[in-house]
């Protein structure tokens, strides 16, 4: 076992929390820890990252509070707290927006939730966060893919039938790339095999 295994865990019952308190107990730096855990349990048990994620919060400030608030919406989209989950997110993004030297996927979390969605009353937010993380900022083709296809998708919700279809069409490109751009990491960050439900929603824009 790798000595940061520990925090590191995919599955979680008693003699796993017990072993992880127990190691915690010792450990120097003991927000890390917490936060990595939760991550790794936000999507298969929500309830013990949110309990995870209060013990960080408890800790005071610490330096990926984002990454935190963006763990904690993932746990709430889990268990289907959609009002809590933005606020989350929202907290990620205004913590980003204070300290934007650390930085996360809450933008594109949150645009692509309210798109999809069909958060209305949140539309203006959500471009607003596409604004703040223009496509010249980021790194992958899955970045690309997803602000195009939050833009697209809103952009057809307020009747911008033409500049949804052309958008979508954008980001279609994004995930059909099989090379990142990256001399070393000609496979990191691609789209691949992902997000067929939104890839078919796209198709549908620029087929109408």
């Amino acid at each position: 076992m790798g000595r940061d295994d520990w925090f590191r865990n995919k599955k979680w019952d008693a003699a796993t929390e017990a072993h992880f308190n127990e190691k915690l107990s010792r450990a120097r730096d003991k927000a890390q820890p917490l936060r990595i855990q939760a991550s790794y349990l936000a999507s298969t048990n929500p309830r013990a990252a949110l309990a995870l994620l209060d013990r960080y919060f408890a800790l005071g400030n610490h330096f990926d509070i984002a990454s935190a608030f963006l763990n904690q919406a993932e746990a709430h989209l889990t268990l289907g707290e959609l009002e809590e989950a933005i606020r989350s997110l929202e907290k990620a993004l205004q913590r980003e927006r204070d300290f934007p030297n650390v930085k996360t996927q809450a933008w594109s979390r949150f645009a692509i939730l309210v798109a999809e969605r069909k958060l209305d009353h949140l539309y203006d937010k959500a471009l607003r966060v596409l604004e703040e993380n223009p496509p010249s900022s980021l790194s992958f083709p899955v970045d690309g893919f997803l602000w195009k296809a939050a833009f697209g998708l809103i952009a057809d919700a307020t009747g911008q039938r033409k500049h949804a279809a052309e958008t979508a069409a954008k980001a279609l490109e994004f995930a059909a790339l099989t090379h990142s751009g990256f001399r070393y990491r000609a496979d990191v960050g691609l789209v691949g095999a992902r997000y067929d439900e939104l890839k078919h929603e796209l198709h549908h824009l620029v087929r109408n």
